[in-house]
């Protein structure tokens, strides 16, 4: 099964990862809604705190995410890519640049290989909200950060 990612009239915005709709903000700059889950943000408003149930932590210095819910995340020998959260594993294409997958999802981009465009899970099965969110997490949130 082929999951389309959707995005604004732009190309700019993400609108839809399959089933599971983004809703933004007034100004439309800033996602407040994923599917069921409401996003919550700092006191500036400048950094995602929380998705659904699910806590975001950041380190010491408040600018990079270090656990989502009770699952660690994991960055590389640099700490300039993500590599796991919790036990979902995270790789990258040849050059390491773009997320080729996230755990059993593969990403594909669009022609010009800019944007994420399908994703495609191993098994077939549909998106639940749990793998939306850490789709939404590791190709939007985290990738601003």
């Amino acid at each position: 099964m082929t999951i389309e990612l959707s995005y604004d009239r732009l190309g700019s915005r993400l609108k839809k990862i399959g089933d599971f709709e983004l809703e933004y903000d007034m100004i439309g700059n800033r996602p407040r809604r994923l599917g069921k889950a409401e996003l919550g943000y700092d006191l500036l408003g400048s950094r995602l705190r929380r998705v659904g149930d699910l806590e975001i932590g950041y380190d010491l210095a408040g600018s990079r995410p270090r656990h989502v819910g009770q699952h660690e995340l994991e960055y590389d020998m640099i700490g300039s890519r993500l590599r796991r959260i919790g036990d979902i594993e995270i790789e990258y294409d040849m050059i390491g640049s773009r997320v080729s997958r996230i755990g059993d999802v593969q990403v594909d981009y669009d022609a010009l290989g800019a944007r994420a465009r399908y994703l495609t899970r191993d098994d077939g099965s549909p998106l639940d909200q749990r793998m939306a969110t850490l789709i939404f997490l590791v190709l939007v949130a985290f990738e601003q950060d």
